[in-house]
């Protein structure tokens, strides 16, 4: 039972805090460690690179506005270089709750 509400609670503080994503123009994606907090309109972090260029733009967007050679995703700093996401840090998180208490 208590699991359960820490995971609600975890829950509901992401959701609360908005959505937060990498922010930067670059030539090196990993060099991106700036973040933003995005305003309500905006409901995915997004990458751009721009082939010719050797440059890479982060940031957040409206999902209307995903298309073409923009990659968007949903959830905190999903946008990084690296390939494990929000959703990994997600299951660890969840792991470690249930070896604290059960």
């Amino acid at each position: 039972m208590i699991f359960f509400k820490l995971l609600i609670l975890v829950l509901t503080l992401s959701a609360a805090c908005g959505l937060r994503c990498y922010t930067c123009t670059a030539a090196e994606p990993k060099s991106c460690t700036d973040t933003k907090a995005c305003s309500v309109v905006f409901n995915r972090c997004f990458l751009l690179r721009v082939e010719g260029y050797d440059m890479v733009t982060k940031g957040c967007q409206s999902s209307a506005f995903c298309v073409g050679a923009m990659s968007c995703c949903e959830g905190d700093l999903c946008n990084s270089s690296a390939q494990l996401g929000s959703s990994f840090l997600l299951i660890m998180l969840t792991s470690a709750i249930l070896q604290l208490f059960l």
